[in-house]
């Protein structure tokens, strides 16, 4: 059995599985682990998530922002806009039970065996394993409780930018969904910055540093990510980010963890 781990797929279902062939992806065997956010700017959501779903306990996807999003569009909560190409999925007999097993996915997934830690942005420098394992379970548990539709109501917005253990409510659930799916740069101190969505190199904000340059608590696992498509990918000794840009015409990048080996695959411009 091998372990795959893939990026941002966003609605590019023909794009990942050329992928998954070009690697020799078996699902009787092998596992896939997504870093989230499979839906929405590429034309094929529905059929992403019908896939993933289907593949059971042979795959693991954590809830990125766009699969949040989605969510509460589902509900008439926020905007179906256009770009998100999200009507077919919204059509589609089976949209129900598919919008439950999404809302039933983490935010934070580690592996039993191998020694890794995935969420779709990554994890706050103030947060530990223990403390990152316990949020993220804060924030599932209501949203797969009768009180989802009060969250997903009130999960929009850029504050509370700064982690206090005494947040609470939804300010505390806020914090929350935005460090594990959207957090890029932080300040020195810390604060989140949810406004930049360029490459380190492009910005001349010299407070700004991506949230794995700053001094962090100890998580002891490789940290994977996506989220962040101006990366273009990125590995060091702790982290290693797996968006490579698919949606945007560039490519989706998978790792296999088993002996490191990366493939990918060029991309349209989809979005």
């Amino acid at each position: 059995m091998s372990t795959y781990l893939v990026g941002d797929i966003q609605g590019c279902f023909d794009d990942l599985t050329q992928l998954l062939d070009q690697a020799g992806f078996n699902p009787a065997r092998d596992e896939l682990w997504l870093t989230g956010d499979l839906v929405a700017r590429g034309p094929q959501s529905l059929e992403t998530l019908r896939f993933v779903k289907s593949l059971g306990d042979r795959a693991t996807t954590v809830l990125g922002n766009h699969d949040l999003h989605l969510l509460a569009v589902a509900e008439g909560i926020a905007k179906n806009k256009p770009k998100d190409k999200l009507q077919p999925l919204l059509d589609a007999p089976d949209r129900d039970e598919l919008l439950h097993w999404l809302r039933h996915q983490p935010l934070l997934a580690e592996h039993p065996h191998h020694d890794f830690v995935m969420s779709h942005a990554g994890i706050p420098p103030q947060w530990d394993l223990s403390q990152s394992r316990d949020a993220a379970r804060e924030v599932e548990q209501c949203l797969q409780s009768d009180r989802y539709l009060w969250l997903l109501e009130n999960m929009y917005g850029n504050g509370p930018d700064t982690w206090q253990p005494t947040l609470h409510g939804i300010e505390r659930y806020r914090y929350i969904i935005n460090a594990f799916t959207r957090m890029r740069f932080c300040y020195p101190d810390g604060r989140l910055d949810m406004a930049c969505k360029l490459a380190p190199a492009q910005i001349d904000h010299h407070e700004l540093l991506p949230w794995f340059s700053l001094p962090r608590q100890a998580i002891g696992k490789t940290m994977i990510f996506g989220h962040w498509a101006a990366l273009m990918g990125h590995q060091d000794e702790q982290v290693i980010g797996l968006d490579t840009g698919c949606v945007w015409g560039n490519s989706l990048t998978l790792l296999r963890w088993d002996d490191g080996t990366q493939f990918s695959h060029a991309c349209p411009v989809h979005a």
